[in-house]
């Protein structure tokens, strides 16, 4: 109900005006959702900011404020209590008119921006030859969302996968390729070199232990460095070996990317060390070029610098961020640009970003966000691995979650007595046990550490997908048992609020462009996974305690609208989470 709060100041600051002289319309009225339903629907404690400044008691500039107030077409007779707050009911009619207002909106009355920006979300960003883990998971899933939720407001955005596909570590595995696949050289298909992880860590091993390979190794960076066509080559064959493993998790996770790896900005490092050194930022130290910053120092209080240039003339992430912050900026022309990475990485973006703003390479027009997010942890608290102690493989993790779905739902089947298709059985369970592992994430502050539960993110009860999608369901089972066609119900519904669970639900229904409105500026996820989680609860409340096809007309169509409201926000809601909805269950 952004428009109603605004509509609300609107009126405030004309009473204010009115009440103590012009200077005052320009005072904040404080108007926020009241925290306890008998306050009404907002409160307002303007009167208690005012009263230093106006040397009079909160009570009394309250009821001056109350009575210019005209709030007539939108509220019951504002209300003085407690130390001088000032409460609104909004008035049903007006709720009833605003449901009908979004009941014919297909964006259920979610404005898109009034200034489109291009914004950019850097976001699950992978290391070549190394399979995505638990510790992608979390970049993926909440980059994704936070796509979603811009694309939907409008803003033109670039996803980006910065994925780590350049750097020393390829002179490890392209000459381990040339060694137990000396066919790379002449095939112009990627091959299928089983287990990358277990690749990589053969390439290791045999890195670390034979100093004639290590050599070799260096040389064959030099060669990738120089172009050199066969190992060019190789590169190219680990790189689209690792593309088509990942595509396989975007795929599961319906997670859609540009890939712009490191690689990419290779060209452009040379002129970031020679322009930072013109701005007079470099400092050589120890044969590096760095630049040292304000509060960033080491474990023993000394000044830590970002190395740029090292001291064998190689670059860093460090080099390769800042080539992309100006490609980004002067290139795409991006107006806010969204790292999605783990917090462990906080400072090495604060020191990148503070470099680029020194440099003058940032205009004022645009911002740079890191989005950062905690670890996933085991039921024991700590680091999530497998039995083994190894990192868990993100392939494996889906797999597991729509797994158990199924072997779930065809418990619950069997005991209720109900047959259905494996075409049914196997969607359903792709659905649910997907949908589970992505909002167990997203539902958590993304800040925070948070506990990889199955047995909790699989339950019907609390805040998780399967009850998201079991409320969606049961509005679904509505429309069937009925045999109601909730598009033609449409805009001759008549909406009518007479019932407290009705208004509960229907006040909740009209605060979706609040929440996404929050959830664009703070980039957290967690609370339009909140904002659905109150909405199903309310829904169940309200189907449990207002009969709806046994109800008398127009009772009955009106419930039937709001039924149809909630489904229509569960699904929009549940989308911009990546979380796709089903019929049944």
């Amino acid at each position: 109900m952004k428009a109603t709060q605004e509509e609300l100041r609107i009126k405030f600051k004309k009473a204010l005006g009115e009440a103590f002289g012009d200077k005052y319309t320009a005072i904040d009225p404080i108007l926020v959702p009241a925290s306890n339903p008998k306050f009404g629907d907002y409160q307002s404690n303007v009167a208690l900011s005012l009263s230093k400044q106006l040397k009079q008691q909160p009570k009394a500039i309250a009821q001056q404020i109350v009575e210019k107030l005209d709030l007539s077409d939108i509220c019951e007779p504002p209300e003085v209590a407690g130390a001088g707050f000032i409460n609104l009911k909004l008035k049903t009619a007006y709720l009833e008119a605003l449901l009908k207002t979004i009941q014919e909106d297909p964006r259920l009355g979610v404005a898109t921006a009034k200034i489109p920006k291009r914004e950019i979300v850097d976001f699950s960003s992978p290391n070549i030859a190394k399979e995505m883990h638990v510790g992608h998971l979390r970049s993926t899933i909440i980059g994704d969302s936070i796509a979603r939720i811009l694309e939907f407001l409008g803003h033109d955005v670039l996803r980006l996968n910065h994925v780590g596909d350049w750097g020393t570590q390829f002179g490890m595995l392209i000459t381990y390729l040339r060694e137990v696949y000396p066919e790379a050289l002449t095939t112009a298909n990627a091959l299928d070199i089983g287990d990358l992880v277990s690749f990589y860590r053969k390439a290791k091993q045999r890195f670390d232990e034979d100093e004639t390979f290590q050599e070799t190794a260096r040389q064959e960076v030099v060669r990738l460095q120089a172009g050199a066509e066969d190992t060019l080559h190789a590169w190219k064959l680990l790189c689209e070996q690792s593309r088509q493993e990942f595509q396989v998790i975007y795929n599961l996770l319906d997670v859609k990317l540009i890939e712009r790896g490191e690689s990419f900005y290779n060209p452009l490092l040379p002129q970031v060390v020679e322009d930072l050194e013109k701005t007079g930022l470099l400092v050589e130290d120890a044969g590096a070029k760095c630049v040292f910053l304000e509060g960033f120092t080491n474990r023993e209080g000394e000044p830590q610098p970002l190395i740029v240039q090292k001291s064998d003339g190689g670059y860093n992430y460090a080099t390769t961020d800042l080539a992309a912050i100006r490609y980004r900026i002067q290139q795409d022309e991006a107006k806010r640009i969204i790292y999605v990475t783990d917090a462990g990485q906080a400072n090495h973006f604060a020191q990148v970003i503070q470099v680029a703003r020194k440099a003058g390479w940032i205009p004022d027009d645009v911002e740079l966000v890191h989005v950062p997010f905690g670890l996933v942890l085991g039921e024991d608290g700590k680091k999530f691995k497998t039995r083994s102690g190894e990192t868990v493989r993100l392939r494996d993790l889906l797999d597991e979650a729509v797994s158990r779905t199924r072997a779930d739902l065809e418990t619950r089947l069997q005991q209720e007595g109900r047959s259905e298709t494996e075409e049914f059985k196997e969607h359903a369970a792709q659905v649910v046990g997907i949908s589970a592992v992505k909002y167990a994430d997203l539902s958590q502050n993304r800040t925070s550490n948070y506990i990889f539960s199955y047995d909790k993110m699989l339950s019907l009860k609390g805040n998780t997908a399967p009850y998201m999608l079991y409320a969606y369901v049961r509005t679904q089972g509505i429309s069937r048992e009925g045999n109601i066609d909730f598009d033609k119900l449409g805009a001759n519904a008549n909406i009518l609020l007479r019932e407290e669970t009705e208004l509960t639900l229907a006040k909740h229904l009209l605060q979706l462009d609040e929440v996404i409105s929050d959830v664009e500026q703070n980039l957290l996820p967690n609370r339009l996974c909140d904002y659905l989680y109150q909405l199903s609860d309310k829904f169940n409340k309200f189907y449990e305690n207002c009969p709806v096809l046994k109800s008398e007309e127009p009772v009955r169509t009106s419930r039937l609208a709001l039924c149809d409201l909630t489904a229509r926000t569960l699904k929009l809601g549940l989308s911009l989470l990546g979380i796709q909805v089903i019929e049944r269950m």
